[in-house]
């Protein structure tokens, strides 16, 4: 059998964090009963007119300074006509001739170990389409226009790619470079970022390019990672059985693990793009450009290297807890509140990612304050209350963000610090368990840890374990 190589660029589409839709000042909040997020202007009524909103182009500036992209100084909009229900005004207003950023790149690990460039060719601004709704029961489709005119930037990569996984790790460079500047949150299960995979395969060693499938409908890294290891084998099946492959877009259905096309890239129809009649040409200084540079924040490899540096974290510590912008956040608010950063790390690397697992929240989605996490660790600290008491607490920030100094006192669980108390429960323990007693004599250190468990079930898991053990080595 030949050896092939896959070969693979992406059209990524990520929803702007924005609080209004980019032409109007509808919100743009996800969610929302249908069609309550609308006006004139998002729903294409005529005599509508558009106004392009600020803050759309300065996150499309920022996304292409951080992936050392050309800025388009002199630019404008475009019109993609194209009639489909979700899509009122039958044109989308998009950038075809003069996208805003152009020529970027961003570096990833590459399958051989090595830094690896993957090119962006371009990032445009556009509006998204409304959505529909199918009623199999009624047999019926239903239009909600609540996404139409939500602000979009479409990156465009080069076909640099050439395995699921370099794409994995291209997106998820992509997701955090966005996530650190609060360009977007780059929700996949929400489709505040979509990924359309291109995807050929050719003979190893060729340099002419294979006829190209496009993938749509991925809303996962897993499903995109599968999508593509499906995609590769089936041309490579076809190829083999010396069948051609058809240039086609192909929808993926991750519950089947199957893709089947949709529709033939020959007949792909014209969209007869002109330049946008009602919308100016967008100008952009060099002093706005400085402005946008200048408020970049500290990325994702910089403060994974500052926390090895400044506060001494293990590599993999800072490497998951930078992974996660939310959690980075809660890591420095709760170290500038004067915790010790390895205290801190242990409470978001050990409780803070069971949690997330055992309540499958996602680390992107936690809520809890640093406040609080501080809060937790002086009680500790202070012997106010044990650990086993903290995790129980923790796990209450953890889902309603509680003031654990209030929940502490509310629910009587304040450390027993009560040594003569404490050395007579410590006695009756003893007293009853002789074998125990006996191992711990006999040489049989861990023996210890079953007394201690005694003590503390006998004190409903109040006592100080560290004044525990300090007794129960003075009497035996």
């Amino acid at each position: 059998m030949k050896q092939y190589e896959t070969v693979i660029g992406l059209e990524v589409h990520v929803e702007l964090a924005t609080k209004t839709k980019i032409f109007c000042s509808c919100s743009t909040a996800f969610g929302g009963a249908p069609n309550t997020h609308t006006c004139p202007v998002c729903t294409g009524m005529p005599g509508a007119l558009p106004v392009l909103n600020k803050q759309v182009v300065e996150y499309a500036m920022a996304v292409g300074l951080a992936t050392n992209c050309n800025i388009t100084q002199n630019g404008k909009f475009d019109r993609k006509n194209y009639f489909y229900p979700d899509n009122p005004q039958n044109y989308q207003i998009s950038q075809l001739y003069k996208p805003i950023c152009t020529n970027g790149y961003v570096e990833i690990k590459g399958d051989n170990g090595d830094t690896k460039k993957v090119r962006i060719h371009e990032i445009h601004m556009e509006e998204d389409a409304g959505k529909l709704i199918h009623d199999d029961w009624n047999d019926c489709s239903l239009v909600d226009l609540n996404r139409s005119g939500v602000p979009l930037i479409e990156i465009v990569s080069e076909p640099d790619m050439r395995s699921s996984d370099e794409v994995v790790a291209y997106l998820e460079k992509l997701r955090l470079i966005i996530q650190y500047l609060g360009a977007s949150d780059c929700k996949l299960n929400e489709g505040s970022m979509r990924a359309d995979v291109n995807l050929s395969v050719r003979e190893a060693g060729s340099d002419q390019l294979g006829t190209r499938t496009e993938m749509k409908n991925l809303n996962s890294f897993k499903a995109i990672a599968r999508a593509i290891e499906n995609e590769t084998e089936r041309q490579i099946d076809l190829l083999e059985a010396g069948k051609k492959v058809i240039q086609e877009t192909r929808r993926w259905d991750d519950t089947k693990e199957y893709s089947y096309a949709m529709r033939s890239k020959e007949d792909a129809q014209d969209y007869r793009y002109f330049p946008d009649p009602d919308l100016v040409p967008v100008i952009i200084s060099d002093e706005w450009i400085a402005e946008v540079k200048a408020r970049e924040p500290e990325f994702r490899d910089e403060k994974m290297s500052r926390y090895i540096s400044e506060f001494e974290l293990p590599e993999y510590d800072a490497d998951i807890i930078t992974l996660y912008k939310p959690l980075a956040d809660i890591f420095e608010n709760t170290v500038a509140m004067g915790n010790k950063p390895k205290e801190v790390s242990n409470w978001i690397m050990g409780e803070t990612m069971r949690l997330c697992k055992e309540h499958s929240i996602d680390p992107d989605q936690i809520k809890f304050s640093a406040e609080n996490l501080s809060k937790l660790i002086q009680l500790i600290e202070r012997n106010v209350i044990n650990r086993g008491a903290a995790k129980e607490v923790f796990e209450e920030i953890f889902l309603s963000d509680i003031d654990p100094e209030k929940y502490v006192e509310e629910h009587g669980m304040k450390q027993d610090n009560d040594e003569e108390g404490l050395r007579k429960i410590v006695e009756e323990v003893i007293a009853n368990n002789p074998k125990a007693v006996e191992d711990v004599r006999s040489g049989k250190g861990k023996a210890i840890g079953a007394l201690v468990g005694q003590t503390m079930k006998a004190t409903q898991g109040k006592a100080n374990p560290a004044l525990v053990n300090k007794i129960l080595k003075e009497l035996l």
